[in-house]
Order: structure tokens, then C-alpha cells, then sequence
């Protein structure tokens, strides 16, 4: 079967309009830890290179939980200019 067409994404999910930041950074910050939990479980039930792989992964997810818990907080509201 030939496919003349590009493939474009699939949008799959969505966020509705009208939801807070606030709630918008909250479900975020729950994502990002339950992304870095299934990251770290995987993990430590493999050895060698795909560890540590994994385990760069959970890395990156958990400093994305960094940034996302700091602009939670309101530290990161100002510009770094306005600093």
C-alpha cells in the first residue's frame, strides 16, 4: 500500500480551556513524578547501558519537576531581567 500523504501527528489529548495555571502546574508536577517513579522502577530492574540510560532519563524528568515545582511556587514569575 503506497502512502502519498506526509505523516502528521495525531492529536490524542487535549487540555481544556479554562483550567488554572495553578492547576495546570499541580497535574504537570503529578505527571512528572509518576513518569520518574515508572522511569526509576524500570531502571533498577535493568542492568548495564539501558540503566543507565534509564536512569539519565529519571534525571531529566526530575529536573523538569525542579523547574515546574520552582514556577509553582511563584520564584520563577519575574523575568531574568527584572532580577
Amino acid at each position: 500500500m503506497n502512502k502519498n500523504t506526509l505523516n502528521t501527528p495525531i492529536r490524542l489529548f487535549t487540555v481544556a480551556d479554562g483550567i488554572s495555571t495553578e492547576d495546570l502546574l499541580v497535574n504537570l508536577s503529578e505527571t512528572l513524578a509518576s513518569a520518574n517513579a515508572l522511569s526509576c522502577d524500570l531502571a533498577f530492574d535493568l542492568e548495564g547501558p539501558k540503566r543507565e540510560e534509564l536512569l539519565g532519563v529519571a534525571q531529566l524528568i526530575e529536573l523538569a519537576q525542579l523547574l515546574a515545582d520552582r514556577m509553582h511556587s511563584g520564584v520563577g514569575l519575574g523575568t531574568a531581567a527584572s532580577r
